[in-house]
């Protein structure tokens, strides 16, 4: 059988089979942009390793800088698989500064790389301000600094907050947090390693690979256009991106290969750390009631004696959705000639998702703003 569609995490996967997807249905789950909409109107800005995202001009300033980490996986590649919910963060006034990182079995590691990428933007960001922006350096000083962290990334900003007491956040968002050992995220995951070392010649050297790592913007057009979705030429911020999704994937194995079976630090490590040193004084935690994988009631359970020693605030809200909820885009679906039933599906469709992350949008801008003074 033939598969066509991947939803994953660093969590799992689930495979749809090709043939129950339509040609629009393809196109509705493959498009992927930058903007939520049209390539040509790029809302985002490279600055170091960061992805820079301004409030629109009509606030003379931003209320806060918002950090933001994405899951794993897809918290390499966010203007593609976040741009929808940072957007309207950003249209509330923030100024959101994404941190791409790559999947590792070591979380430390990556907690201290993240730290230290988004610390190093910031610094620019506030010597020198924004280019193409009417942000000057003085317009981004003594602002409030907050932070999203979503799935992985929640653990990440929750390592963050735990690890470091200088330039950590007055406030977090913390989305669908899982901490989760890697055989209960994967079952039978330790026994995966031999077949992992054998298939990951075959993964390197596959003509798909190195297609994906390789192709030309006309290339990687012919590939999404044979889907039903339509990219510009020469679109090379969508190629460098999409090439950065395709990297992570031999890293990863190559990890599993050499025998490596479990997160570092274990989950309980983790807890203990959380118990003892996290010093964000502001925390929402935020679950949805659909989601399998979430261990936020677990995080308010360890988090709670710390927060209440440190005087801070800690609260839970749960919402509509599922673990995917931060990731819904707003495709553009362009709507035939004649308005046929696959146009009402697919408008009904994107509606209760999209409905559920403005939701999520609401939710956190509510609590970021009891705290922007």
């Amino acid at each position: 059988m033939e598969f066509g569609l991947a939803t994953s995490s660093f969590l799992g996967t689930q495979l749809i089979p090709a043939t129950l997807l339509s040609k629009r249905a393809r196109a509705l789950c493959l498009t992927v942009t930058a903007t939520g909409g049209s390539r040509n109107n790029k809302v985002y800005t490279r600055l170091d390793s960061c992805l820079v995202i301004p409030p629109p001009t009509k606030f003379k300033k931003p209320r806060a800088i918002v950090k933001f980490l994405g899951g794993a996986f897809v918290g390499a590649v966010p203007e593609l698989t976040y741009s929808y919910l940072k957007e309207l963060l950003a249209k509330e006034g923030y100024l959101i500064v994404s941190v791409p990182y790559n999947v590792t079995f070591d979380h430390e590691q990556a907690a201290k790389q993240v730290y230290e990428r988004f610390n190093s933007c910031l610094d620019t960001i506030v010597s020198s301000g924004i280019p193409n922006s009417n942000l000057k350096p003085e317009d981004l000083a003594d602002l409030p600094l907050f932070s999203v962290g979503h799935s992985n990334g929640a653990l990440l900003q929750v390592l963050t907050g735990s690890y470091f007491a200088e330039k950590i956040p007055k406030v977090n968002a913390i989305i669908s947090f899982n901490n989760k050992s890697a055989t209960e995220a994967v079952p039978y995951f330790e026994q995966l390693g031999p077949l992992i070392q054998q298939m990951l010649p075959m993964v390197e050297a596959s003509p798909v690979y190195e297609m994906a790592r390789n192709a030309s913007g006309d290339v990687l057009k012919l590939l999404l256009d044979t889907a039903g979705t339509t990219i510009l030429n020469n679109d090379q911020e969508a190629l460098k991106s999409f090439t950065k999704l395709v990297d992570q994937l031999p890293s990863v194995f190559g990890e599993v290969g050499q025998g490596v079976s479990e997160f570092r630090p274990s989950p309980l490590e983790n807890r203990n750390c959380f118990k003892c040193s996290y010093s964000v004084p502001h925390t929402l935690l935020v679950q949805f009631n659909s989601d399998a994988i979430d261990e936020t009631d677990l995080l308010e359970e360890t988090l709670k004696p710390r927060i209440d020693s440190i005087g801070g605030t800690l609260e839970k809200v749960r919402l509509n959705g599922n673990h995917l909820t931060p990731c819904i885009q707003d495709p553009k679906w362009q709507i035939g000639s004649v308005y046929s039933p696959a146009d009402a599906v697919a408008q009904a469709l994107k509606t209760i998702p999209l409905s559920e992350t403005r939701v999520l949008s609401r939710t956190i801008v509510d609590w970021f703003r009891r705290f922007e003074n």
